[in-house]
C-alpha cells in the first residue's frame, strides 16, 4: 500500500511517452501496447494494495501515503476569526471506497485501451499515439481523483478528467459537431465546477482544513440542520453543483448524450467507469457532511429521481445506438443521486460499481455492431445482426438483462437495494424510480431488438445491392476513420450512393445515408479477438459482480455494504473556541472511530423480510413487462410502435427532440450570452473605446488651439518686443553721432522742457 502512488503514475508516464515522442515516432501497434501495459501494471498494483486493504481489520482499512508537502503552511484567517495554516499536501488515500474505485477505474480501464487498439486500427499512426495519449492521461487524472486525500488533490484530478473530455470527445476535431461537443462538454463542466470551487472555499473557512478525514471528523461534532439552512448544507449544496455538471444531471446533462461525438471507446470509459462516476464519488466521499444536511439530500434525492425518469423517457424513441445508451447513462446515473439522496451511500457505490460492468459492455458491445456496420449507428438500418455477431449479441443481451435489474444479473442486486432504501425514505420518489426501471427495461430491449432481432434492414453489401445504402468502408485507410460516421470530412467528399429510405420504425423515416467514395464493404461480420476479448470479460463481471451485494432478504449478508460503511463514517472530535487548531490536528491525526453519521439502524425505518422480497419481485415484475412489451413492440407487431408514434405525435416529437432543452438552453443561455457578449462588444466599442478616443480627439484640438495661440500670441506677443526693442534701437542708434554740440544741444533742449513743465505745473497750481 505505501506504493499506491504508483497507480496514477504509470498510466501518467504512457501519457507522456506516447504524447511527446509517440505522435512523431511510435508505430500504431508500440503506442497501443505502452498505453496498454501501463493501465494493465496500474491494475495490477490496484489488486495488490486492494488485497492488503482486506486483510486489515475493518476499522483499520484506511491508509494515508503522503508524497510530497504541495503547499507550504500559510496563515490565513478562518470563517471563525481565528488565523489557521493553511497547508496541503501532495497526499493519496486507500480506504474501501477508494480501494473499490481503484479496480474499477485501472480494470475497466485496462479492457477499453485493449478494445481500442483493434477499434483505432484504422487511424493514422501519428493520430493512434494521439488517442491513446489521451486516454492514458484520462485514466491518470481519474486515479488522482479518486486516491486524493484533500480536496485540493481531488481538484486537480477533477479538473484533469474535464480537460481529457474535452480531448477525447473532440478526437476528430476536424469535424465540427465534434469540436461543438467537446466544447460544450468543457464549459458545462466549468459551471458545475464554479459550485466546486465554492464549496472547497466554505469548507476551508469552515473546518480550517481541507483533508477529507479531518474534515469528516470536525463535522461529525456539529449539530445535523434538520430546521435551518445553515452552513453545512451551503457546503453540500455547492458541492452538489459540482457533482450534477460532472455527472451530468439536471439542469447540466446536455453535454453527455454530444459526447457521443468521440469514439466509442471513449464514450465507453467516460460513460462507464471515469468522469461521470466522480460526482456521485464525491458526494459518496463527503458522506459526512451530506448527513449532516438532510435539506439538500432531499435536493439531491429529487433532482437525481426527475433526471433518471427524464432521460430514460427520451431513450425511448431514440434511433441512434449509442445516444440511447448515453441518455442511459444520465438515467442511471440519477439512480446513484437517488440513492445517495436518501442516505443510500453503499448502495448508491454499489450501483456505481454494477454499472460500469454492463455499461461499459453495452458501450463496446455497439462499438462493435458500428464496427460490424461500417460506421451506421442508426438501429433502423440495422436488425437481424444476430447470426452475423454472435459473441456481442449474447454479451450485449448480458448487459441488457443486467441493466434492467433481471435476477442473478449484477444490475439486479444494486437496483433493487436502491429502490428498497428510497421506499422506506420516500415513497413518492420510489413510485418514480419504479416508472424509471419499466422505461429502462423497455428501452434497452428495444435496442436489442431493432439491432439484432427480426429482418435485416440494413445495407446491401453485394454490388448494385437492392435498395441497400453505401455504407462507409470498414477496410478503407483512406476514410481514416472507419467506424464512425461522417468522420471523414477531412479525407475528401462523401457521395451519395443511393437516396431510398430503409424501413423505419415508431413511424418515422429513415434519412438517406450517404456512402463512401471508395472502398467495399463485405457485410457485417464479428469483430476481432481484441474487441470481443473485452465484451466477454465485462460479460462476466456483469453475471457475477453483484454477488458482493446479495441482501439479507435472499440470505446473504451484502457483503459490500459492511465493506464500504468505513468510508461514510467518523469519529467525533470535540470542538473549544479557542483551540480550533489543535482540534483539526486530532482530526487529522485521529484513525478512523465506528461512530455512524447516518441515523443509527435502530432510528432507521426498517420492513420486514416478506415486504423486502414483495418490493423485489414487484422489481422483477417491473423489468420483466418492460422486456415484454419491447419484444411485442418491435418484434412480434411492429406496427403498434409505428401506430403509437403516429397516434401520439406530439409526445413522439417532445421526446425525439429531448423535451428541447437544447434549444431552450440556445434561446435562452448561448443567446443570451452572444446578446450580451455583443452588448458588451457595444458599449466597449462606443462607450469605453468612444470616451478613449473622444479624450484623444479633445487632446489634439485642444493641442492646436494650445498651439494656435502659443504661435499668435505668446509668441507673438514675445516677437513684437523684440521687433519693438529692435526698430527703437535703430532710431537710438542715430542719437549717438559723437559730436559734443549734439550732445550739448540735446541737453539744452532738456533743460528748456524741464523749465517749461517746471513753470506750467507752478502756474497752475
Amino acid at each position: 500500500m505505501y506504493y499506491i502512488w504508483l497507480i496514477p503514475l504509470l498510466p501518467g508516464i504512457g501519457a507522456a511517452v506516447n504524447g511527446l515522442v509517440g505522435i512523431r515516432s511510435f508505430s500504431r501497434k508500440v503506442a497501443g501496447v505502452l498505453a496498454c501495459v501501463m493501465m494493465a501494471a496500474a491494475l495490477g498494483i490496484s489488486g495488490v494494495a486492494f488485497w492488503q486493504l482486506l486483510a486489515l481489520p475493518a476499522a483499520e482499512r484506511a491508509f494515508d501515503v503522503t508524497v510530497a508537502q504541495w503547499i507550504p503552511s500559510i496563515p490565513l484567517q478562518l470563517g471563525t476569526g481565528a488565523i489557521g495554516g493553511f497547508q496541503v499536501p501532495w497526499g493519496f488515500r486507500l480506504d474501501p471506497l477508494s480501494g473499490m474505485m481503484l479496480l474499477v477505474v485501472t480494470g475497466i480501464g485496462t479492457l477499453i485501451h485493449v478494445y481500442s487498439t483493434a477499434y483505432m486500427a484504422d487511424e493514422p499512426r501519428g493520430g493512434v499515439a494521439r488517442f491513446f495519449c489521451y486516454l492514458n492521461l484520462f485514466c491518470f487524472f481519474m486515479l488522482m481523483l479518486v486516491l486524493g486525500n484533500n480536496f485540493l488533490v481531488m481538484f486537480v484530478g477533477w479538473e484533469g478528467v474535464g480537460l481529457c473530455s474535452y480531448l477525447l470527445i473532440g478526437y476528430w476535431y476536424e469535424k465540427k459537431t465534434a469540436s461543438d461537443a467537446g466544447k460544450k462538454a468543457f464549459i458545462t463542466n466549468r459551471v458545475g465546477d464554479w459550485g466546486f470551487v465554492l464549496g472547497v472555499f466554505l469548507i476551508y473557512s469552515t473546518f480550517g482544513t481541507l483533508d477529507f478525514r479531518a474534515v469528516q471528523k470536525l463535522a461529525a461534532s456539529m449539530p445535523v440542520e434538520s430546521a435551518h439552512f445553515g452552513v453545512l448544507s451551503a457546503i453540500c449544496l455547492l458541492l452538489f453543483v459540482g457533482a450534477i455538471g460532472k455527472s451530468a444531471q439536471i439542469p447540466l446533462y446536455v453535454w453527455l448524450p454530444d459526447a457521443m461525438e468521440g469514439p466509442t471507446p471513449v464514450s465507453a470509459l467516460i460513460h462507464a467507469a471515469t468522469m461521470v462516476t466522480a460526482g456521485v464519488y464525491m458526494v459518496g466521499r463527503n458522506a459526512v457532511l451530506f448527513s449532516h444536511a438532510p435539506i439538500v439530500m432531499q435536493i439531491v434525492a429529487i433532482v437525481g429521481v426527475l433526471t433518471a425518469l427524464m432521460a430514460a423517457s427520451i431513450g425511448l424513441v431514440q434511433y441512434d445506438i449509442k445516444r440511447v445508451l448515453a441518455y442511459s447513462t444520465v438515467s442511471q446515473l440519477g439512480y446513484m443521486f437517488t440513492a445517495m439522496g436518501v442516505g443510500a451511500f453503499s448502495a448508491g457505490a454499489f450501483h456505481l460499481m454494477t454499472h460500469a460492468f454492463f455499461k461499459a459492455l453495452l458501450f463496446l458491445g455497439s462499438g462493435s455492431v458500428i464496427h460490424a456496420m461500417a460506421g451506421e449507428q442508426d438501429m433502423r438500418r440495422m436488425g437481424g445482426l444476430k447470426k452475423y455477431l454472435p459473441v456481442t449479441f449474447v454479451t450485449m443481451m448480458i448487459g441488457t438483462l443486467a441493466i434492467a435489474g433481471i435476477p442473478p444479473l449484477a444490475g439486479f442486486f444494486s437496483k433493487d437495494e436502491i429502490l428498497f432504501r428510497t421506499f422506506l425514505a420516500y415513497k413518492a420518489i420510489w413510485i418514480l424510480a419504479v416508472a424509471t426501471a419499466l422505461m429502462t427495461a423497455f428501452y434497452m430491449f428495444r435496442l436489442m431488438s431493432m439491432t439484432f432481432l427480426g429482418t435485416y434492414r440494413g445495407p446491401a453489401w453485394e454490388t448494385g445491392g437492392h435498395g441497400g445504402l453505401a455504407p462507409h468502408p470498414a477496410d478503407s485507410q483512406a476514410h481514416g476513420h472507419a467506424h464512425e460516421p461522417d468522420h471523414g470530412v477531412a479525407h475528401g467528399p462523401a457521395e451519395p450512393h443511393d437516396v431510398h429510405a430503409a424501413p423505419a420504425h415508431d413511424g418515422a423515416s429513415v434519412p438517406a445515408h450517404s456512402g463512401a467514395a471508395a472502398g467495399v464493404w463485405h457485410g457485417p461480420h464479428e469483430s476481432p479477438t481484441p474487441m470481443t476479448f473485452p465484451l466477454m470479460a465485462l460479460a462476466i463481471g456483469a453475471l457475477v459482480a453483484g454477488f458482493v451485494g446479495i441482501p439479507a432478504a435472499l440470505w446473504g449478508n451484502n457483503a459490500i455494504e459492511k465493506f464500504l460503511e468505513p468510508s461514510f463514517t467518523a469519529q467525533e472530535v470535540r470542538l473549544k473556541p479557542d483551540t480550533t487548531e489543535n482540534a483539526r490536528q486530532e482530526a487529522g491525526n485521529q484513525e478512523p472511530g465506528s461512530v455512524r453519521l447516518q441515523p443509527d439502524r435502530e432510528a432507521e425505518p426498517h420492513a420486514s423480510q416478506s415486504t423486502e422480497l414483495g418490493l423485489m419481485l414487484f422489481s422483477v415484475l417491473i423489468a420483466v413487462a418492460g422486456i415484454l412489451i419491447a419484444r411485442k413492440f418491435y418484434v412480434t407487431s411492429p406496427e403498434i410502435s409505428e401506430q403509437l408514434a403516429t397516434k401520439w405525435a406530439g409526445a413522439h416529437r417532445t421526446l425525439s427532440n429531448k423535451y428541447y432543452v437544447d434549444e431552450l438552453y440556445n434561446a435562452t443561455v448561448v443567446s443570451g450570452t452572444f446578446g450580451a457578449g455583443r452588448g458588451l462588444w457595444a458599449v466597449d466599442r462606443r462607450v469605453v473605446d468612444g470616451a478613449v478616443n473622444g479624450t484623444g480627439w479633445i487632446t489634439v484640438i485642444s493641442a492646436w488651439f494650445s498651439g494656435l495661440t502659443d504661435r499668435a500670441v505668446v509668441d507673438g506677443l514675445v516677437n513684437l518686443v523684440g521687433r519693438i526693442c529692435e526698430e527703437g534701437s535703430f532710431w537710438l542708434r542715430k542719437l549717438q553721432t559723437g559730436l559734443v554740440q549734439n550732445y550739448a544741444l540735446l541737453m539744452l533742449f532738456g533743460i528748456f522742457a524741464f523749465v517749461t513743465v517746471y513753470l506750467l505745473m507752478r502756474w497752475s497750481f
